[in-house]
């Protein structure tokens, strides 16, 4: 059970429990999110919504420079903003009917492709329309590992990152999945449009990951309290600003990609977060989990799954290669 544990650690945001179970976090605001209201700034930084982010500061929980301050306050540069997160109460988790993409089913495991947008389990400031919740209406007959937020998943993928992944229906096929991903053996490879072409075809990015010391909500290459993350690389296509890339987890780190391509200078398109605010409109990063393999937990059957880029990340490859003829 370590074993698992430690798998499902390693891929889990880590916010997510601090703002379930509460606790103190203190943020320092940088140059590019200045100026903005103090309330926005809340919603952004801690993932919560402006009702949520009001009653935090009714309850005094956020101070600015040691000082309460109103929820129309301009934040500015440099300024450190401190809150006091209270626990949530339980949630509920309930089945609701949705429309899931389903790739594989049989009594072991389902393939989902997830779509852009949808969050995998509920979490603060998303209660509702998760994966989750629509796998329970699907079934009933996750596995139990995980407890009743997270039933059946193995791993997950941001919200705006579209495509595959595996949830175990049973506690034996969560073991065995897990474990795959411990060693190493359950293959995930993504699609990414990145900003700037590459002068190589290939790469390896071998640097450690943890949480921004000056971000709380963000990852960083950083030495400290980090975790070693590898990710390898190819260029299918270069273009003018962009290049089109196809990159594959050795290890399964929070927002690996995203962080390890911001690292060498190729942020992920569309991803504010890591890279620059000018960028292409598409409501998140253009990074796409479009390959997932594994043995299958019963037959042990090698099995591998592929999904179609989605929609909006077609279109702008389509119009990049358009560009270049």
């Amino acid at each position: 059970m370590d074993q698992i544990e430690t798998i499902e650690n390693e891929i889990e945001e880590q916010e997510d429990t601090l703002i379930t179970e509460g606790g103190k976090v203190t943020f320092e605001a940088s140059e590019e999110e200045c100026p903005i209201r103090l309330d926005k700034y809340l919603c952004q930084k801690l993932d919560i919504s402006r009702t949520r982010a009001a009653d935090f500061l009714d309850q005094k929980r956020v101070t600015v420079n040691g000082k309460i301050m109103k929820a129309s306050y301009k934040i500015q540069v440099h300024d450190q903003i401190d809150v006091d997160v209270p626990p949530l109460d339980k949630m509920e988790v309930l089945p609701e009917k949705m429309d899931l993409d389903i790739v594989y089913e049989d009594h072991d495991v389902i393939v989902i492709n997830k779509p852009k947008g949808m969050v995998v389990h509920p979490a603060p400031g998303h209660y509702s329309q998760t994966l989750v919740n629509g796998l329970l209406e699907h079934c009933d007959d996750l596995s139990g590992i995980n407890g009743v937020k997270r039933p059946g998943i193995v791993h997950r993928i941001d919200k705006d990152t579209s495509g595959l992944l595996v949830v175990a229906k049973n506690d034996q096929a969560h073991e065995s999945l897990a474990k795959q991903l411990a060693d190493k053996t359950c293959k995930r490879t993504y699609l990414a449009i990145v900003h700037h072409p590459f002068s190589h075809k290939i790469g390896t990015v071998n640097a450690p990951i943890g949480r921004d010391e000056k971000n709380r909500q963000k990852m960083a290459v950083t030495a400290k309290n980090s975790r070693d993350a590898v990710t390898h690389f190819t260029v299918l296509q270069n273009f003018k600003d962009y290049a089109y890339v196809e990159c594959r987890l050795e290890t399964g780190r929070t927002h690996q990609i995203r962080v390890h391509m911001a690292y060498i200078g190729h942020p992920v398109a569309g991803d504010e977060k890591y890279g620059p605010r000018k960028t292409i409109p598409a409501n998140g990063q253009l990074l796409h989990a479009y390959q997932l393999e594994f043995e299958h937990p019963t037959t042990h059957e090698h099995m591998v799954f592929n999904a179609k880029l989605e929609p909006k990340f077609q279109e702008v490859l389509d119009e990049l290669k358009q560009e270049e003829e």
